[in-house]
């Protein structure tokens, strides 16, 4: 059984810096794709970082240059590194995992919620101003 569970969540002022982890288990594929979301009240939710089985990172524009995930992500823990933290970047954040079967399949550029099947229970992260 695959499950992912976030850790690292917090209440930081503006400025300030968080890194979360996400612990997998029973997610073993050859090649797939592992990402973070975030959703904030009343907002859709958003795909913020993304690493494949090749090790490319993609970022959505929204925080390129602050959130990264580090090249020490692994299959068994991922993370995300965030720095200058802003008000707007105050939400649940998820992690996800999207086996890739088949080899006409690849990660989406757009990081999309639809193509992730499997979902951790999310980590709040509270940025004041």
């Amino acid at each position: 059984k695959v499950s992912l569970a976030e850790s690292g969540g917090g209440s930081v002022q503006s400025g300030g810096s968080l890194r979360l982890s996400c612990a997998v288990s029973g997610f073993i594929y050859a090649r797939y794709c592992m990402a973070w979301f975030r959703q904030a009240p009343g907002k859709e939710r958003e795909g913020i970082a993304q690493i494949d089985s090749t090790r490319s990172t993609i970022h959505a524009d929204s925080v390129k240059g602050r959130f990264t995930i580090p090249q020490a992500t692994s299959e068994r823990t991922l993370y995300l590194v965030m720095n200058s933290l802003k008000a707007e970047d105050t939400a649940m954040h998820y992690c996800a995992a999207r086996p890739l079967l088949s080899t006409t399949e690849y990660c989406s550029a757009s990081i999309d919620s639809r193509l992730f099947p499997y979902w951790g229970q999310g980590t709040q992260v509270t940025v004041s101003s």
